[in-house]
């Protein structure tokens, strides 16, 4: 039997060797089958690793958000014979990311799960915000809709204020703009907002104001990945 590796990957373009422990990079090299997000940019990732590594040798399994039920299913045949790694398309696989169906599947036929060390953006964002770090959720993407992103925005807030809990959200790079401008707009003027883009490369931007104090400001953040971090428990 096999064993499932859920292996992080870079955030950006960042070099691999600044954010991907060796344990990670000695089991890419090692690892003959993958279950991955995007097959291209991981046989990119891999030949920078090692040069010398024939990707054309390797299997590449689709995972993804569109990837059916029976098509997940179907990594656990790969999983009888040897070692399987999941990778995303950044980050760390299962969280905001697929995954989390192969793993659970991994867990009910008994094959052993490891986890391995690497950057989440989530993480690096709530770790640099100020906000609180011990209460805290992750609650992905808000709805599309401008009233019922609205009305999510506020019911978090509220959330927020009344349990002390920092909310983390994720966007679309393109609604990014959007998304800020609104929070100013129906926020209240006291609650925190933090905002971090293109973590771990060179263009890295972590900045949290009170909603008031970003009034007037605009953000680069337009098309880049971004974490979004509200608090509304904080007062002056």
């Amino acid at each position: 039997m096999g064993k499932l590796y859920l292996l992080p990957n870079v955030l950006g373009e960042t070099e691999f060797t600044a954010v991907l422990p060796l344990k990670v990079t000695d089991t890419l090299k090692k690892l003959r089958v993958f279950a991955t997000e995007n097959p291209k940019n991981t046989r990119r990732l891999l030949k920078k690793i090692d040069k010398g590594i024939d990707v054309d040798q390797l299997v590449f399994l689709d995972l993804n958000e569109h990837s059916t039920s029976r098509e997940i299913e179907s990594c656990l045949a790969w999983l009888e014979k040897e070692d399987v790694g999941i990778i995303s398309e950044a980050g760390c696989p299962g969280i905001a990311d697929p995954g989390a169906e192969l793993v659970d599947l991994a867990h009910a036929h008994s094959y052993t799960v490891i986890p391995l060390v690497g950057p989440s953006s989530i993480l690096l964002a709530l770790m640099a915000s100020g906000c609180s770090g011990q209460h805290f959720s992750f609650n992905g993407y808000l709805p599309v809709k401008t009233p019922e992103r609205v009305k999510a925005l506020k019911a978090y807030e509220r959330q927020s204020a009344q349990e002390k809990r920092t909310q983390v959200f994720i966007e679309t790079p393109y609604r990014n703009l959007k998304l800020f401008q609104e929070m100013l707009a129906v926020l209240s003027p006291f609650t925190m907002l933090c905002i971090a883009c293109d973590l771990t490369t060179e263009k890295e931007y972590i900045k949290t104001l009170s909603v008031q104090a970003w009034q007037g400001k605009l953000p680069d953040i337009n098309k880049r990945p971004a974490i979004f971090i509200l608090y509304a428990a904080h007062r002056p």
